[in-house]
């Protein structure tokens, strides 16, 4: 994972192409802005691991191209549960709920990142409060579309093995 600055970025990440993304959605462009100048942007290429299960979960990981899996781990066990696109978060969950990583993330392509710090997340809730309000909107929204679609794979693999 290498460390880029907005204006090395290889791919067009203007307010009006990531407000395309669910996150960015509805976000001004001051916001957005305010969160690439504050947050990290890493490049990553295809087979690179953004994070390990166990890691800390003090940041999230926006995808601003490209996409990622997501590999959940439980008892010693390992399942790919998700490809997270373009405009999606990952890590936010644990970040939230202020535990461990769950599992790993690896690029599913070339891609870039915007890293989010625990620190940056209430710094944008001061700086940019109704912004943070949309933001969180956001996020949840997300994340309860990722809580339905993992409910709907339990529910498939239930009814087949009745």
């Amino acid at each position: 994972m290498n460390t880029v600055l907005v204006s090395e970025a290889e791919y067009d990440i203007s307010p009006q192409e990531l407000r395309k993304g669910s996150v960015f959605g509805a976000l001004s462009d001051k916001a957005i802005h305010y969160l690439l100048a504050e947050g990290t942007i890493h490049k990553v290429i295809t087979g690179d691991d953004v994070f390990h299960y166990g890691d800390k979960g003090d940041n999230f990981y926006i995808v601003l191209h490209g996409s990622l899996d997501f590999f959940k781990q439980h008892n010693k066990k390992t399942s790919h549960t998700r490809v997270v696109n373009f405009g999606e978060a990952v890590g936010f969950v644990a970040m939230i709920a202020l535990h461990d990583r769950v599992g790993t993330a690896v690029a599913l392509e070339d891609s870039l990142l915007l890293e989010v710090s625990s620190n940056l997340f209430s710094d944008f809730h001061d700086a940019f409060p109704f912004d943070f309000g949309i933001f969180l909107l956001n996020l949840s929204r997300d994340m309860a579309r990722t809580i339905t679609a993992l409910g709907d794979v339990i529910v498939e693999a239930k009814v087949k093995n009745e």
